[in-house]
């Protein structure tokens, strides 16, 4: 007998719902299986609700440091209200996502999928069978194994959360944990970082680290870089140790940012024989087949870049394999891109690490303080820096502090796709006033012939 459908697709996150929505596309029978909300984490809880509410507290405090415009009045948070507006919007694009899946043709059957065998899985008492199998099962938010990290808050409660506590410590300096510290100092908390390693924001350069560390100090984060968190004590005070010196700090919440662990147990992996690494994670090749035949593995169980955006690439290069095509994946130009105020955004190599790989290099930056539209906007604190191959010219990576910055990154992951060099990239012509201008003077400052920015010292 023919199986029930051509593509099953285990988890409805970003990469697993545009990767059903592709197998309809290319004509195969598909169906989603989703024991939760479709979108997956992005979406309920991860991007999407943590962005709804950074606009927001990015909202309130244009509007109490309105005066520099000429605007005045008391201006109040309803925490509650913010937090209603997220899941409104949240609740809209989770809609939208089953109305997709429904005019492409791919039934949803929700409920917690565990493969059962070759071909086949089940879902409650549903037993479904494939020819070929997408996994997308996603991640979850990670605790270290420390005595009492069991007590602390996760990103899936503080995102849940209808007010907020008065001071808090977050244990973590990645992206997720500097995201909600922006958040929750522009909305007037006393926030605590604590961080194993001696900086923040791994990925992103010195320049960038220094201003996004001066910046949100201005509004009250403690900084304690370098210590190993040693106890969390019923979710209101961290010990730790800190150049061999044991410390502590209260707040009336912690919030563990560590990282996330892969949603893979209790699938059933083992009944097709397919193993994970020791974390959880399934190894895939360039065409994002696992070590068994038919089976596919997408999105952060795979232990590559774990962003929604590279799940959903993942998800349409596995969609295309599905359907007899030879897609694969490659991971050297994805971009990245951090909340905070102002943006951060990267995409490829950093100087160090390219210099680390060899290969000579030629900066061009730009700070930002010396764009129009910046300046109108108020901010002047941020740059932009482009990496180029010497002798070629060839651009091998670009960070950007700014606003928008998260926007503009594109157009440089669009020229690298392309092998894209400074000169082609100079001759680009940016309108004006915008703050994309910046990227062209980075490009033009590799020779030194930026004109809006003082002569290089010789």
């Amino acid at each position: 007998m023919a199986n029930e459908f051509n593509v099953a697709v285990l988890g409805g996150g970003p990469g697993g719902y545009e990767a059903a929505i592709r197998c309809a596309q290319l004509g195969l029978k598909t169906c989603l299986i989703e024991a939760r909300e479709l979108g997956g984490t992005c979406l309920n809880r991860g991007c999407i609700p943590t962005k709804a509410l950074l606009h927001g507290a990015e909202v309130y405090e244009s509007a109490k440091d309105g005066g520099v415009f000429g605007i005045s009045g008391d201006v109040k948070l309803d925490y509650e209200k913010l937090a209603a507006f997220k899941d409104d919007r949240v609740n809209k694009l989770v809609r939208g996502i089953e109305a997709l899946e429904k005019a492409n043709g791919v039934e949803v059957i929700k409920g917690f999928g565990v493969v059962s065998g070759p071909h086949a899985l089940k879902v409650g008492d549903r037993t479904v069978t494939y020819d070929k199998l997408i996994l997308a099962m996603g991640s979850a938010p990670a605790k270290p194994p420390v005595p009492g990290m069991d007590t602390a808050y996760t990103s899936d409660d503080v995102l849940a959360a209808k007010f907020l506590v008065s001071n808090m410590i977050v244990i973590g300096g990645g992206v997720i944990g500097i995201e909600f510290a922006t958040l929750f100092a522009t909305l007037g908390k006393k926030v605590t970082i604590i961080e194993m390693m001696p900086e923040i924001l791994p990925g992103t350069i010195p320049e960038i680290t220094s201003k996004t560390r001066a910046i949100l100090k201005k509004k009250g984060v403690e900084f304690i870089l370098g210590a190993k968190v040693t106890e969390v004590v019923k979710g209101r005070a961290v010990r730790f140790e800190k150049d061999g010196v044991a410390d502590e700090r209260r707040a009336s919440a912690v919030i563990v940012c560590a990282g996330r662990r892969p949603m893979t147990r209790d699938c059933g992996l083992e009944s097709i024989g397919l193993e994970t690494d020791r974390r959880g994670f399934i190894a895939v090749d360039d065409h994002l087949r696992t070590a068994v035949e038919d089976v596919y593995a997408i999105g952060d169980i795979t232990g590559k870049i774990q962003l929604a955006h590279v799940a959903s690439a993942q998800g349409m290069v596995a969609a295309a394999n599905c359907a007899g095509k030879d897609a694969t994946m490659r991971y050297d130009r994805v971009p990245a891109c951090i909340y905070t105020s102002p943006e951060i955004a990267y995409v490829g190599l950093s100087e160090e690490a390219a210099t680390a790989q060899g290969i000579e290099t030629e900066v061009g930056s730009f700070n930002i303080a010396a764009n129009g539209r910046c300046l109108v906007m108020n901010e002047n604190t941020g740059l932009v820096k482009i990496i180029a191959e010497k002798g070629t010219g060839k651009i091998l990576g670009c960070q950007i502090m700014a606003p928008r910055a998260t926007d503009m990154i594109a157009e440089i992951a669009a020229v690298m796709e392309h092998g894209g060099t400074v000169e082609s990239l100079s001759r680009v012509i940016h309108p004006h006033p915008t703050v994309s201008e910046i990227v062209a003077e980075a490009t033009h400052d590799v020779e030194g012939l930026a004109v809006n920015a003082m002569p290089r010292k010789k």
